[in-house]
């Protein structure tokens, strides 16, 4: 009847099944408004099943309002129901485009080696920590975070960076994008533009504009943030990555550091300090944050997506006592908590003293793939080249004087099975720092490094003689 055929292997029950037939035959039209429908016994012998595999399924079609079930009279379809079919729309056509090349040698930035990450450590912890974890943890917890993890991340920064924070100005996030989002909502004034550093990265700067801010770009140069730049222009606040620039590298020094606190107490408002890998310094001690210098005025975010995995998800927010409030209800009304889990292991972690174990043991790899790749260029490039900013992070920045490294110079390095970041692609105001690119080497073997620099030189020639 009207074309029915029933799986009796399929995983979907029986009266799912007729239930899934019936409606979209309903909908197609197939099954006209008004017609009535066989009885349960009829169609139960019609199709070789249960009477009751059809009661239920009626009983869900007229849950759902597509039929009219009353009690002695024949089962009617409901009216109004058929929906015309649309024509998906064609899927576009690749031009004769070929495959992509598989990458040889990629570059990209911001990733750190996922290998790494302690795994079987964390799964013991992990089940310790749910085994103990009190009842009350399983429900809603609050848009702060768990205390004890709040604590551990207080008594790591003292520690690591001898920064003096308050469990209680600290809120979990969902890592330092999600953290960025939440800082945008709470400084948000209709018309009033945020000022970022140029170039910054790309990601966070789309989370700005995202959320409607109109952005006032202060150029960027060895040092950082050029805070001269900040003289008569009003904003709700300044992003900044003064301990380690991005992309650039620089390390923001003590006299700009203080202008900026200067300009956030001129202007009433807020310095928003992204510290996003300042953990990974080769030279000497992390640099202090920023927010040592002024709590009421700094916004300080930071993150464990590069000391451990991206896929753990936590950051935090240290904030001003007077945003306090306001947080919570916009953290409540968006997703309102972390997971608890994980912000347990991390706690302990930390309190264990294995994530400052584990921050030795990963900077000792990076340092070396940091050291591997200044060599590989040297060896391939002499004295043609300059690097930005290398004594912190998972990345470098590397000058090329008298290149361009413009959209054609990509595509042909992609072509080559080879992916490079050029500077350009973070900048907002073009054309300042065309002869830069940023190479990636978190990720990357020594071996894959020396490897993938060799490839990039005989790019490089190849596309010059071009």
């Amino acid at each position: 009847m009207w074309g029915i055929e029933l799986q009796r292997d399929s995983e979907v029950p029986l009266k799912r099944q007729l239930y899934m037939a019936l409606s979209e035959r309903i909908l197609n039209g197939t099954i006209q408004a008004g017609e009535a429908l066989p009885s349960t016994r009829g169609l139960a012998q019609e199709l070789k099943i249960s009477r009751n595999t059809v009661v239920e399924a009626y009983d869900m079609l007229a849950v759902e309002g597509f039929i009219l079930n009353r009690p002695g009279s024949v089962t009617r379809v409901a009216e109004g129901l058929i929906l015309e079919k649309q024509t998906p729309p064609a899927e576009s056509p690749r031009d004769g485009r070929p495959a992509p090349v598989p990458l040889l040698a990629d570059f990209r930035t911001g990733h750190p080696d996922l290998r790494l990450f302690p795994r079987y450590l964390w799964q013991q912890l992990l089940k310790r920590t749910l085994q103990e974890m009190p009842d009350a943890h399983l429900g809603y917890t609050g848009p702060q975070g768990l205390p004890r993890l709040r604590e551990e991340i207080a008594a790591h920064l003292l520690r690591s960076k001898g920064l003096s924070a308050n469990p209680e100005d600290i809120f979990i996030t969902a890592g330092a994008t999600h953290a960025l989002n939440l800082v945008a909502d709470l400084l948000y004034e209709e018309g009033k533009p945020i000022c970022t550093e140029d170039p910054c990265n790309r990601g966070m700067l789309q989370t700005l504009l995202n959320k409607g801010y109109p952005v006032n770009p202060i150029p960027v140069d060895k040092l950082g943030v050029q805070t001269e730049y900040l003289q008569d222009r009003p904003s709700c606040a300044v992003y900044v990555t003064p301990s380690h620039q991005f992309p650039l590298g620089g390390v923001l020094p003590a006299s700009r550091r203080t202008a900026l606190i200067r300009y956030a107490r001129e202007q009433s408002s807020y310095i928003v300090e992204d510290d996003y890998d300042s953990e990974f310094r080769y030279y000497g001690d992390p640099v202090a944050p920023l927010y040592a210098m002024d709590p009421e005025r700094v916004i300080h975010i930071g993150t464990f997506s590069k000391v451990l995995i991206p896929a753990l998800r936590i950051g935090y927010v240290i904030l001003p006592g007077k945003l306090h409030q306001r947080w919570r209800g916009l953290r409540t009304h968006s997703d309102v908590q972390n997971p608890p889990f994980e912000q347990a292991v991390l706690a302990e972690f930390l309190h264990s003293r294995k994530f400052d174990r584990h921050i030795r043991t990963v900077k000792k790899h990076y340092g070396e793939r940091r050291q591997a790749l200044l060599t590989a260029l040297k060896a391939h490039f002499g004295d043609t080249w300059r690097v930005w900013g290398d004594a912190s992070g998972l990345h470098l920045a590397v000058q090329f004087p008298g290149m361009k490294f413009d959209e054609a110079f990509v595509k042909h390095c992609i072509s080559h099975g080879i992916r490079v970041t050029p500077v350009e692609y973070h900048c907002i105001h073009k054309g300042n720092h065309v002869d830069k690119l940023l190479f990636g080497y978190g990720h990357l073997e020594p071996e894959d490094i020396v490897k993938g620099v060799a490839m990039f030189h005989e790019v490089v020639m190849r596309f010059q003689g071009e």
